[in-house]
């Protein structure tokens, strides 16, 4: 997306190194992503959202070749390049491949270190970085195409999802937990009078909110709400941006506290789930900070903790 955008290659190197670095990766299967099916896609975003990012790709090509720069933007922060189309079918791909293997039992759960991430990708549009929703795209093949009847999608990104939360508003097989800065961009989801669906627990939080703040809402409204819902398989956005170290945002979360939720989410899949959950990366942008935060989140995955 060039140099000046925060959302780099850099990001998976970064976490590649860290991983080896920590000596766990001997511990973990990796899998190359497949291509997702735009079928796949079509299960979340309309037609025309699809169409405006597969048909402006020759429009970033022919920019790459001479006139301006290789990028068509989409938003103010939102472009392709020549190479997007495939980056975001294999960023689906790999999330629909993990719920596949997930489902069949050939692992039990999955981190898709992907981009472009997803979470802010509505139904009619691109936007925030995202190109298609990722975990809506996972979520939504789990239900309609691998018979699951409950889904949970936790996400604990810094900025709300608000692409998920409209893929999935009133229907009652997902909920949805999650927590979020405001106000912050997408300045979403905070309703004058506290009403949410019934499906979404999502909690809006002052900046520099803590860790220890942070895991008393969750075992005050997240915990209570997933074990009710009883879901068949969690999906994870996993925005590592809510990091005290991240520039874009300023919460105040450590390595230990993105470790706990995902150990409590590991509980509730436990109890429910057979285990089974998938996770994908979503923002994250202080490199070293996003890196060391992946680890955590990995090694309660792999249950090297």
């Amino acid at each position: 997306m060039g140099a000046w955008h925060p959302e780099s290659p850099a990001r998976l190197q970064a976490i590649e190194d860290q991983l080896i670095a920590s000596r766990i990766a001997p511990f973990l299967e990796y899998r190359l992503a497949p291509l997702a099916d735009v079928d796949d896609i079509a299960r979340v975003h309309l037609p025309e959202t699809i169409a405006r990012v597969r048909d402006n790709i020759p429009v970033a090509l022919a920019a790459e070749m001479g006139k301006g720069g290789p990028y068509f933007p989409l938003d103010g922060d939102t472009s392709l390049n020549p190479y997007s189309w495939q980056a975001a079918l294999r960023a689906s791909g790999a999330a629909v491949a993990a719920t596949e293997a997930v489902i069949a039992g050939e692992i039990e759960n999955a981190f898709c270190a992907i981009r472009p991430p997803g979470h802010h990708a509505i139904p009619s549009a691109s936007m925030g970085f995202c190109l298609f929703n990722n975990v809506a795209i996972a979520a939504r093949h789990a239900l309609d195409q691998c018979g699951l009847q409950r889904v949970a999608i936790v996400d604990f990104d810094v900025h709300h999802g608000n692409g998920t939360e409209a893929a999935f508003h009133n229907d009652p097989r997902v909920l949805m937990v999650s927590f979020f800065q405001h106000p912050l961009y997408p300045y979403s989801d905070v309703h004058a009078d506290h009403a949410q669906p019934d499906n979404m627990v999502n909690i809006p939080l002052p900046a520099y909110t803590r860790g220890d703040t942070i895991r008393a809402l969750i075992e005050q409204q997240w915990l209570p709400a997933l074990e009710a819902h009883k879901p068949e398989m969690i999906f994870i956005s996993a925005g590592f941006d809510a990091h005290r170290d991240d520039e874009l945002a300023q919460l105040a979360l450590v390595e230990a506290d993105f470790l706990w939720m995902t150990e409590q989410i590991m509980i509730v899949a436990d109890r429910h789930a057979k285990g089974r959950i998938v996770s994908c990366l979503e923002g994250g942008y202080n490199l070293s900070a996003l890196a060391r935060s992946v680890v955590a989140h990995v090694k309660a995955l792999a249950r090297l903790t």
